[in-house]
């Protein structure tokens, strides 16, 4: 069912360390060719073909140089997962070029402008299906100097003929032959003369998905992605062999460094599509899973779907076990000191110890029952869904509920914290210190301090305010946009996240002496609703209680300058019209809810997970169209484009607030 499937063996390797083996991760100092020679070189540097990837990628490389890619030109990149994106990924790189990268999936618009932004002299598409979406704009407003087929056969094209067009076999077949006339030339050493790449040199540009504003060009360097490759071991303690389930797209930041991570680690990756996860989890049985929030929140909507659809005895012992196992976790945290808190105060001695020895006399009270969960009902899940070791979980806010519920029945997840322009991750939870509620320690050579948001002072631990982060994998700049630049990376290599969080206080004893230095994320700045009243409300917080609801797929709090909170709701309707019939609110043979019916049932349902929230919703909007990639209100990582909700529904936002 997986859409990919690429095996350990087609690791790639060198002679001086065989655990960096992409082309760019060979050395340090990457070869890029002046002259016309590219793998012969009489100083001693080779490349080593020790597999048929590696071969691959080399061969394609040539091929590239051999069609006019020259050092540091760009080459857009428009394709999704598959084994050739990332030849064609390393081949560019390997050229000394910089790939311009970006989904298929995107507008000809957003594709063009991304294009021509980027000075990019060149293009790859992964399908004639996508060349003949955007030929007619790129033909008439972009100059080509060739084109670059993935996949598919060119006779699919439609094509005026007046730019090159080469498949992929042909550019391999470029290359191979090229190889193989310098490897056979008794003069082939005088054209091998190289040009050191130096780590600091941009590989990539990266244009931001963005839940809002315009994309910008994030430039990333050898030395930024080269900092996760080395780094990202110490959070996913994967070795050869273990397989990675992936569904995102491979240009993005958190996809991109999982995968050159796992080459690394001669990991087994496969490629899977969110309508073929559920098969491809049940077949594959993957260690790991990389995936944003979304897709563990679809899974635990999934599992409570088939619990609420057993029988009434099944159903109520399940809902038992898993209510015994939260609890038996929420004891567990406080006896292991991972049980977090922005109190700075920690507590004396005589109340640690006591609270210690409650916390384990409890959680040695429910262990039996705990197990007995596992054995009975919580393994059976885990065979569905496989994740053996954990879940790695990034782009996106974990819901807590969703976190505790996987934690609870033996599935652990790992969150993460990081950017684009910080390539991406600086901050995770480790397995030996899974601190719920967090984003967990900064990874290596990574610091982290919280700001006030006017006066830039550095805030004390357990203060909230803005995250700021520095480190080897922060980005060079954006593209031709030193303004942006500059509001956001200072003189001193601080990059300002825009995201609102705090520091997790240092205690030495309690029930928190564990989770000092992780961190906490409350949501982003730019998100923050200021009501008329003058009161700041963090939407993320009621969004995702009001998520727990089955009646709920989808939720927008609103308010901006308002006196109260609204909502815009996309109901689930299959759920709220069985929650109708079994509250007899309609006839048992209806098939179908009135507008105000389904209002009073969401309004009612919303109240009831929002409750323990700091503020509540008053007027909800109630829209039939979900929000989807293809309709533009999510982005490609599947975060919900909050501006372009909002400036869809203007309209209907006013009305609701008169």
């Amino acid at each position: 069912m997986a859409t990919a499937f690429l095996t350990s063996s087609f690791i790639l390797g060198s002679s001086s360390d065989s655990g960096h083996a992409l082309p760019f991760l060979c050395s340090n100092k990457k070869l890029r060719s002046r002259h016309r020679a590219r793998y012969r070189n009489p100083t001693g540097f080779h490349a080593f073909c020790q597999s048929k990837l590696e071969k691959e990628i080399l061969d394609f490389s040539e091929g590239l140089r051999i069609v006019g890619v020259q050092p540091e030109e760009k080459i857009a990149l428009f394709a999704d997962n598959s084994c050739r994106w990332l030849v064609a990924d390393q081949g560019i790189m390997a050229t000394g070029a910089i790939n311009v990268v970006r989904g298929s999936r995107s507008s000809v618009e957003e594709l063009l402008q991304i294009y021509h932004h980027s000075d990019s002299v060149a293009i790859a598409v992964d399908s004639p299906e996508l060349f003949n979406r955007i030929s007619e704009e790129f033909c008439s407003k972009a100059v080509m100097k060739f084109v670059v087929l993935l996949w598919g056969e060119k006779s699919s094209l439609v094509s005026d003929g007046k730019i090159p067009i080469f498949n992929y076999k042909e550019i391999l077949d470029l290359g191979r032959k090229s190889c193989k006339s310098m490897a056979d030339s008794d003069d082939g050493r005088k054209y091998s003369m190289y040009e050191a790449i130096n780590s600091d040199d941009i590989a990539t540009v990266v244009y931001t998905s963005g839940t809002s504003g315009n994309p910008k060009g994030v430039m990333l360097t050898h030395r930024n992605l080269l900092h996760q490759i080395k780094n990202l071991g110490d959070i996913v303690p994967a070795v050869g062999g273990d397989k990675f389930l992936s569904m995102l797209p491979p240009w993005h930041c958190y996809e991109r460094a999982s995968e050159y991570f796992a080459f690394t680690r001669g990991i087994e990756q496969f490629y899977t599509t969110v309508r073929k996860l559920k098969a491809d989890l049940r077949q594959y049985q993957p260690d790991f899973v990389i995936s944003v929030p979304l897709v563990y929140e679809t899974l635990y909507s999934g599992i409570h779907k088939q619990i609420s659809s057993s029988s009434t005895v099944l159903k109520l012992i399940t809902l038992a076990f898993i209510r015994i196992s939260l609890a038996y976790m929420e004891f567990k945290r406080i006896y292991e000191g991972t049980y977090l808190t922005r109190k700075q105060k920690q507590s004396s001695h005589l109340v640690s110890i006591a609270d210690w020895l409650w916390a384990r006399v409890v959680a040695a009270v429910l262990w039996p029952l705990h197990v007995m969960g596992q054995n009975l009902i919580y393994s059976k899940i885990q065979s569905v869904i496989g994740i053996s070791k954990a879940g790695i979980s990034g782009g996106g806010n974990l819901p807590s509920h969703v976190d505790k519920f996987f934690e609870a029945i033996g599935i652990k997840l790992l969150n993460g914290y990081g950017l684009t322009e910080t390539s991406p991750v600086v901050a995770a939870r480790h397995p030996s210190c899974n601190v719920l509620g967090s984003v967990g320690h900064p990874i290596r050579h990574t610091e982290f301090k919280v700001v006030d948001s006017e006066t830039g002072e550095v805030l004390q631990p357990g203060l909230s305010g803005i995250v700021k982060v520095r480190g080897p994998q922060v980005m060079k700049g954006y593209y031709k946009n030193p303004g942006a630049t500059e509001q956001v990376l200072d003189e001193d290599g601080w990059l300002n996240t825009g995201d609102i969080g705090w520091i997790a206080p240092h205690h030495s004893i309690g029930r928190s002496r564990r989770c000092g230095g992780v961190v906490v994320l409350e949501g982003r700045a730019k998100d923050t609703i200021v009501l008329s009243t003058g009161e700041n409300v963090e939407p993320v917080e009621l969004e995702e209680a009001a998520s727990r609801s089955s009646l709920i797929q989808q939720i927008v709090v609103i308010g901006q300058d308002q006196r109260r909170l609204g909502a815009i709701i996309v109901p689930n309707k299959e759920e709220a019209l069985l929650a109708a019939k079994n509250l007899s609110l309609v006839d048992i043979d209806a098939s179908d809810l009135s507008k105000e019916t389904m209002k009073s049932l969401l309004s009612q349902d919303l109240q009831k997970w929002t409750s323990s929230c700091s503020f509540q919703i008053g007027r909800i909007l109630i829209v039939d169209e979900p929000f989807t990639i293809d309709n533009g209100l999510m982005t490609l990582t599947m975060k919900i484009r909050r501006d372009r909700v909002v400036a869809r529904y203007k309209e209907q936002i006013n009305n609701l607030f008169k």
